[in-house]
């Protein structure tokens, strides 16, 4: 659903701009910040609470979210610069793209990726957009040439048909399933897993989250 354009958007966003890369290409991410380290990239980020607490709980690792709405990323960029301003020092570990990801090799290079998260993802419910699904066999495929050996794809969904659909998916890319359940706060992964704000609406309801995590190659 479109989002309707906050007030002062691109002011806003500029007083965020140290969370922001503006370049939309492949990036020598190690000079984005500065260091050589463990680099993971979730695509969807919302209004930002799942990035933000996984940079604040891995100071050792790096972390990038992309979001292709500006009034939702801009929720994200304002989260993160008041969390940041609250510390003693910046969050130096997280950075955002305002873009939509349809090809990897765009921003990443292969094996430059330790994790992707796949967080509550629009279901395209219509049969005709299966290919628009972020979990659609040639995207996973995408993503698993991006990431290091030992590398991971985690997805979580409140929506069990973009789950059954996924489960396929990942059958067709030939992806090796490391973890999975269909009541993800009722299972034994629960107590490592950070929540997203619909997460805990979802989890507060009773709802059953989907998740299922997958090996790279």
């Amino acid at each position: 659903m479109r989002q309707r354009k906050a007030k002062d958007l691109e002011k806003r966003l500029q007083s965020c701009s140290a969370y922001m890369v503006e370049e939309k290409h492949v990036q020598p991410w190690k000079k984005v910040f500065d260091r050589e380290a463990e680099l993971f990239l979730e695509i969807g980020c919302g209004k930002g609470s799942f990035i933000i607490q996984k940079a604040l709980q891995n100071p050792q690792h790096d972390f990038i979210a992309v979001e292709g709405q500006e009034t939702v990323i801009l929720r994200a960029l304002e989260k993160a610069k008041e969390t940041a301003d609250a510390r003693p020092a910046p969050l130096a570990n997280l950075k955002f793209l305002l873009t939509y990801v349809d090809h990897m090799d765009d921003f990443f290079t292969e094996y430059q990726l330790s994790g992707i998260y796949l967080n509550f993802s629009d279901p395209w419910p219509k049969a005709r957009h299966a290919k628009r699904r972020l979990t659609y066999r040639k995207r996973l495929e995408d993503y698993a040439r991006h990431l290091k050996p030992g590398g991971f794809i985690e997805i979580k969904t409140d929506n069990d048909g973009l789950y059954d659909f996924t489960l396929e998916e990942i059958a067709a890319a030939g992806l090796q399933i490391a973890e999975q359940t269909c009541d993800l706060h009722s299972s034994d992964y629960e107590a490592r897993h950070t929540t997203t704000e619909y997460e805990e609406k979802f989890k507060s309801t009773g709802k059953n989250i989907n998740y299922v995590k997958v090996l790279a190659k």
